[in-house]
């Protein structure tokens, strides 16, 4: 009894604390329409650009094709949190892969080729073996931090490869790229409508065709489905490999996009899985949702750059820099309450009592 009074307790001060940030974000609004030459007007501006929208949608790319990996895979009962080393090891190969067959379009497949062989070994080790898989996905991340460096060290002398010379270009459609704002929408980068279109083919996977039926099941109630006929295992694996496959297509996005592998500290990739599995979580394991709140943190990102650039706020840039990721803090502490699969995290063998 006192449990449950305390977790009214705790859901009533995160709706009130919710309702709080939502009318300060309101009042900020206001303030910025009112007053055009005020801080919040100037911040508007900023923010409600052509060129905001197109660093918002560049830099979804990766976060959203991680988190709809993400989806599929804790769906079917296997947390992967090792969407992070995923985006790395495909980033460096993807760039490689470019640099020696002379096409960004070799190199995606082949960075998506990578990632997915990185998650076989992942699915290997939990669904087969049934290791942790948390600590897994840690040693997933770990891996590809430290091997796409080394290779990017052993091939190039450096952590960085050296610059592409060809890139994926842009998308133009007449007329409707001049919109004000929207227009980025009809000028962008191919790889930001394999992303939408990612978001469609997924959501139709999970809500209308049996694999997604069976994806679900593997996550809520494995010992159903296997009475039913199917194998649990296979499902899972499928389910792992594919987010491979989509973490795969993020992350050679990313260093394809910009031409280079930057192998420095965290990597180009700096903490954009983690953000992924956030996104997804925030996102109800939904992919539409996903996708929102993708579009979220990267536009705050994209927003904390142009800020910085146009010296708006008198802060430290350091402190500007953290914008997105006290979002992810304050997005988990306020909105937390995601109901993950009931199996997932379990193993489970086909046929098991």
């Amino acid at each position: 009894m006192s449990n449950a009074v305390a977790s009214r307790a705790g859901l009533s001060t995160r709706r009130l604390a919710g309702l709080a940030l939502g009318a300060a974000v309101a009042l900020f609004v206001l303030a910025g329409v009112a007053m055009p030459d005020s801080t919040p007007g100037k911040v508007l501006r900023v923010a409600f650009t052509k060129s905001a929208l197109a660093a918002t949608l560049r830099l979804s790319v990766p976060i959203a094709f991680a988190a709809l990996g993400g989806i599929f895979a804790e769906k079917s009962g296997v947390i992967n949190i090792g969407l992070e080393g995923l985006l790395i090891i495909s980033a460096f190969v993807a760039v490689y892969a470019a640099d020696v067959g002379g096409s960004v379009w070799l190199g995606l497949l082949v960075g998506v080729l990578a990632s997915t062989l990185l998650a076989g070994l992942f699915a290997v080790v939990c669904i087969e073996f049934r290791a942790d898989q948390i600590i897994a996905g840690l040693a997933v991340w770990l891996i590809a931090l430290g091997l796409a460096p080394f290779a990017s060290q052993a091939i190039y002398g450096g952590p960085n490869t050296e610059s592409l010379e060809g890139s994926f270009g842009t998308i133009t459609v007449p007329v409707l790229s001049e919109i004000p704002f929207f227009g980025a929408l009809f000028d962008a980068n191919p790889v930001v409508y394999l992303m939408f279109a990612a978001v469609g083919l997924s959501w139709y996977a999970l809500n209308r065709t049996s694999f997604g039926r069976w994806v679900v099941a593997s996550g809520e109630n494995p010992k159903a489905l296997d009475t039913a006929g199917v194998n649990v295992t296979r499902v899972r694996y499928a389910a792992v490999l594919l987010s491979g496959v989509l973490a795969g297509f993020g992350g050679a996005a990313l260093s394809l996009s910009l031409g280079q592998f930057i192998g420095n500290g965290a990597t180009m990739v700096n903490g954009k899985g983690f953000i992924a599995i956030v996104a997804y979580l925030f996102g109800n394991y939904n992919p539409v949702g996903a996708l929102l709140s993708t579009f979220l943190f990267a536009g705050l990102d994209a927003l904390q750059i142009r800020l910085q650039a146009a010296a708006i706020i008198a802060v430290p840039q350091s402190l500007v820099r953290t914008i997105p990721y006290v979002a992810v803090i304050v997005v988990l502490a306020l909105f937390g309450r995601t109901r993950i699969p009931e199996a997932a995290g379990d193993h489970y063998e086909s046929g098991e009592d």
